[in-house]
């Protein structure tokens, strides 16, 4: 049987274009003992697959040349020689952009979509999803009465960031690119403030927006962001990073006022999903009846066909971008 592959033939300088990828048509392999054949449904793109398109070390390892790129997917179990996984099963991998893949039934996860549609599980209920639970429980200690600042609120991330800090009973600011989704932050996802950070110097917006300070920043921005943040901090306020778009294709400068975090006794900590695996369940068990329930919402944007999946992941670095999480369906 043939299928098709998305392969990275060349690192970006910069922004990423067409030219880095390659689709190209393969043998698919037939299933050894052990092993199912899964026929993807829907590929994810993210923005931290940009920094592993570098040959740089970093917490995983780049992408290979000449190979198809790694990322989250979901699929449908076609054919199956391991008992654990029926065929018709829906799972989710990490085997990437390609219209199959064949492997280690360990590597497939079987998703429940009796409590929400299988795109979920790449976006609310998925990396995106668990990133912003942990990130504003875990690692900032969110609760009621916290004012809580999300940078690019309207993505993937942090759709369902603002709608976890809301339930906590935090008041909300996100920014974000464009004012159609300012409105949907405020309209649809009770945000209590939301600006578009070219609108106007980002410190005077986030100033206007929490004129008594903020006590947490979830981060996953950087840049000018995060050095008004730091500016707005009230003491002893927690900052939760884990991206820092601004930087992902031309490196820039650390915040100027870094030295706050000093006077203000700030806690800045970084934090990588994998580290905290162990607590995907306990996250799956508090969101996905919520999300069941139609109180949290899964903000997602779809593009059709295998062949579009670089040109969504370069739309992640565009002016305006879209709305929640961006998925690929096949």
């Amino acid at each position: 049987m043939r299928g098709r592959e998305i392969h990275l033939v060349s690192r970006p300088s910069g922004v990423p274009d067409e030219t880095n990828f390659r689709l190209v048509d393969v043998e698919v392999p037939e299933p050894e003992p052990g092993e199912v054949l899964v026929r993807n449904t829907m590929l994810s793109v993210d923005p931290y697959m940009r920094g592993r398109m570098n040959d740089a070390k970093s917490y995983v390892p780049p992408f290979a040349l000449d190979a198809p790129l790694g990322g989250r997917a979901i699929g449908i179990v076609e054919t199956s020689n391991d008992a654990a996984l029926a065929p018709g099963t829906t799972v989710a991998h990490d085997l990437g952009w390609r219209d199959f893949a064949c492997g280690p039934a360990k590597a497939f996860r079987p998703v429940d979509t009796s409590l929400a549609p299988a795109s979920a599980y790449l976006g609310v209920l998925g990396v995106p999803g668990f990133t912003a639970w942990l990130g504003l429980f875990a690692i900032a200690g969110c609760k009621a009465g916290d004012i809580v600042f999300i940078s690019s609120a309207a993505g993937a991330v942090g759709t369902t960031a603002v709608q976890l800090a809301k339930r906590a009973g935090a008041r909300v600011i996100g920014s974000t690119r464009s004012e159609a989704s300012a409105a949907v932050l405020r309209d649809r996802l009770g945000v209590d403030v939301a600006f578009v950070p070219h609108e106007g110097q980002v410190a005077q917006q986030l100033r206007e927006a929490a004129p008594s300070g903020i006590d947490i920043y979830f981060d996953g921005v950087g840049g000018e962001q995060l050095e008004a943040a730091i500016a707005s901090a009230n003491e002893f306020a927690r900052f939760a990073l884990c991206g820092m778009i601004a930087s992902y294709n031309t490196p820039i400068p650390g915040p100027r006022n870094i030295s706050l975090a000093i006077s203000k006794r700030l806690l800045l900590q970084g934090f990588i999903v994998s580290d905290h695996a162990a607590r995907m369940a306990e996250f799956l068990r508090d969101v996905a009846p919520a999300v069941g329930r139609g109180e949290i919402v899964a903000e997602e944007t779809f593009v059709e066909g295998l062949s579009r999946t670089p040109a969504a992941l370069i739309s992640l670095f565009a002016p305006g971008g879209h709305l929640g999480k961006l998925i690929v369906r096949l």
